[in-house]
């Protein structure tokens, strides 16, 4: 059975290597199990039959029942194309087909009753539909779905060598008649009791070729639950592994530096969420179990307050930190935040970056190995092999989405032991999505800003609002502030009609002319010493715009610019756009963020903006992109509690779920650590074939 379902997809019958290497390519489709593993992503109801009159382009699939009067060629060279025209009782519309046109006059001859399927469109005032499904309604009977037709995701490409949904059903159908044997449980027997799930092999008989809705509804949740359990078993597993073999260093006092900072240089009195999240820390570093927490905090909430308090725990303790930022920008703004908290006490910091020469590295690289330095703050260039720590007690990464763990993997490699982690994000990750991408990390949320911020306005405008903008810009500029303009691209783009730098600097100099406005600009192309004195006549408030591009997006902190204006706005995600809107509102003035677009905005564009006009909220906003665009690989490189793309699952649509699964798995594991028992050998058999090909990095998260 086994050898049966990793049988090369080439040898089912109606593949063959050809459609195989497509299959290969285009869907990762190389075995028997693969094709199984291949979930339809929609269904359609094929009981219901339209007449012509009916249908409507904005309708989605339909079918249609009646007779091809007649075919025609129509258009030269590339937009040649067959059509038929086809009527039932109700009316005449234009089936069209652009390739297969031979194969489709032998086949399907004028006269006899056809059954039509396909989206309808209308061109030049007439219903037609492209590329139609066609069948003799005699067949029809024939179709393993008696209801409820499964549509598979194809490409382009496979659709050109006649690998339609149809084909690829028709594909899967071969595959199961095949499977004369019951695929064995893949869950233990009392789980499939308890929880009322389908047998795995009705499942997956159901799930492509569902005869009822209820059917199809069972197949799916059983499907979706083995899925998401195996995760969160797997992420729990991990987790409490973890707890029981690293041992952390015992940060077992609050000392003279934090003590000193707190009641000498602390800026501001702390949130209660600060408060809180303070404690939790406080509890992992005095533990003697290794600290590896998420912090999550929207923008502006106070984070880097918190970091430096931990740091100053460390040091108090004897032992070093340092903060990793994936930007120089961002490393040198919490290096002038933090040298700057830190005035009057007797800790050394200092800033690496790529761009630091070759002699403060020298010098950087003693003060570690001596001690004499406590707090390191940079980028990339931590993880170099020549930066070597002597103490490393604390690693801090900040917006850690934008680090591969593997490069992250580099830096707890400078210490003997693993130091504590703290990761943070200002991101906010929707709870479902972080109990599965952080499942094996303890979570804290700052959700309050601190006392005095005002929330910022956000605003709508069409391109041709333009000059009442300009107009609004130039009067917050005369009482004395500062404005953000961002655009998507530096250049522009023939292929995409959005907004770009060089032609806004253009622009934006005539209608704020030299000398009486000051213009600053900043984009990744910029070598880091122009970038950095152009940021310095912004930070110091000689200029009055600053036009860039999304380098701006962390990092930045000037409370004197209350204006961010963003550019061909449809162009950025909801959570892009809440970073850049966090740019501003960072005094107690009054804020502001303007987002430009074309007129043109497709349903999901206008929901983004939609939502950013209504909410400054992070976590509703990042909820949101979720249920928009998925999940997408926010790591950049998944956890290991991943095992691969999710087949049926959906993060955005499936919390209660995960939630429940998660229960479930932490019930079970808490009976059986090991996954010992008798009844667990099924999972522990599960979670070794699906992980045992990946590298694990549940351990530095």
């Amino acid at each position: 059975m086994i050898d049966f379902l990793d049988t090369d997809i080439k040898f089912l019958q109606g593949v063959g290597p050809k459609r195989a290497e497509l299959l290969n390519s285009e869907l990762n489709i190389f075995t028997y199990r693969d094709l199984l593993f291949y979930f339809p992503y929609k269904y359609v109801d094929r009981t219901r039959f339209y007449t012509i009159a009916e249908l409507d382009p904005d309708l989605p699939f339909v079918q249609i029942k009646g007779t091809i009067t007649g075919y025609a060629t129509e258009g030269r060279g590339a937009g040649k194309r067959l059509t038929a025209e086809f009527r039932d009782g109700s009316g005449s519309l234009k089936l069209v087909w652009f390739r297969g046109v031979k194969w489709i006059m032998q086949n399907y001859p004028p006269g006899p009753t056809y059954i039509v399927f396909g989206k309808p469109g209308i061109f030049n005032g007439m219903i037609n539909i492209i590329h139609p499904e066609i069948e003799a309604s005699d067949r029809v009977a024939e179709r393993m779905s008696s209801a409820l037709q499964a549509q598979y995701s194809t490409t382009e490409k496979l659709r050109n060598n006649f690998l339609t949904s149809k084909a690829i059903g028709k594909l899967v159908g071969t595959l199961l008649k095949q499977m004369t044997f019951r695929l064995p449980e893949s869950l233990p027997d009392y789980i499939v009791s308890r929880y009322k799930l389908m047998d795995l092999n009705n499942a997956m008989h159901k799930i492509h070729f569902p005869s009822t809705p209820g059917e199809l509804e069972q197949a799916r949740y059983r499907l979706k639950f083995e899925e998401l359990f195996y995760i969160q078993l797997n992420l729990l597993r991990f987790r409490n592994n973890r707890r029981s073999k690293n041992k952390g260093f015992v940060f077992a006092k609050v000392g003279e530096k934090f003590n000193n900072f707190y009641h000498n240089n602390l800026p501001f009195s702390l949130t209660e969420a600060q408060k809180k999240v303070m404690k939790e820390i406080r509890r992992d570093l005095g533990s003697g179990i290794q600290m590896n927490r998420l912090l999550q905090g929207d923008v502006g909430s106070g984070k880097t307050l918190v970091a430096l308090m931990s740091m100053l725990i460390a040091i108090d303790n004897g032992y070093q930190a340092c903060i990793m930022a994936p930007t120089e920008i961002l490393a040198a703004q919490h290096y002038q935040t933090i040298s700057g908290m830190l005035h009057g006490i007797d800790i050394k910091v200092r800033l690496l970056t790529g761009s630091s020469k070759r002699s403060l590295r020298k010098e950087i690289t003693e003060s570690l190995l001596d001690r004499s330095l406590n707090i390191l703050i940079g980028t990339h260039a931590l993880i170099e092999e020549n930066v070597k720590f002597d103490n490393l007690g604390l690693v801090i990464i900040d917006e850690q989405h934008r680090f591969g763990v593997e490069q992250r993997a580099r830096l707890w490699n400078k210490n003997l032991h693993t130091p504590h982690v703290l990761v943070m994000t200002a991101t906010p990750i929707p709870r479902t999505l972080a109990m599965t991408l952080y499942g094996d990390l303890d979570v804290s949320v700052i959700d309050e800003l601190p006392p005095g911020r005002v929330p910022v306005k956000t605003m709508h405008f069409f391109d041709h609002d333009r000059n009442s903008v300009f107009g609004f810009l130039r009067s917050r500029i005369e009482e004395g502030r500062q404005i953000f303009i961002v655009y998507p691209l530096i250049t522009g783009s023939e292929k995409m009609d959005y907004k770009d730098l060089e032609d806004g600097w253009d622009n934006i100099s005539r209608v704020f002319p030299p000398p009486r406005y000051c213009i600053s600009v900043v984009h990744g192309k910029m070598t880091p010493s122009v970038k950095e004195s152009s940021m310095k006549l912004f930070r110091e408030g000689k200029a009055h715009i600053l036009i860039a591009t999304t380098v701006i997006e962390v990092g930045v902190d000037i409370p004197n610019a209350t204006v961010m204006v963003i550019e061909s706005a449809e162009r950025f995600g909801l959570s892009q756009l809440h970073q850049l809107r966090g740019r501003v509102g960072r005094g107690a003035e009054q804020s502001y963020c303007i987002l430009m677009t074309s007129g043109k905005l497709s349903k999901e564009a206008a929901l983004r903006i939609e939502v950013m006009v209504r909410t400054g909220d992070g976590f509703e906003i990042a909820e949101t992109d979720l249920q928009i665009r998925g999940p997408g690989d926010i790591e950049g490189t998944m956890q290991s509690g991943i095992p691969f793309d999710l087949k049926i699952s959906d993060l955005g649509r499936d919390g209660q779920l995960i939630e429940y699964v998660r229960n479930i798995a932490e019930e079970i594991l808490n009976d059986d650590p090991a996954l010992e028992n008798s009844g667990n050998h099924v999972l522990a058999t599960g979670l070794k074939k699906l992980f045992s090909k990946r590298q694990s990095w549940s351990d530095i998260s």
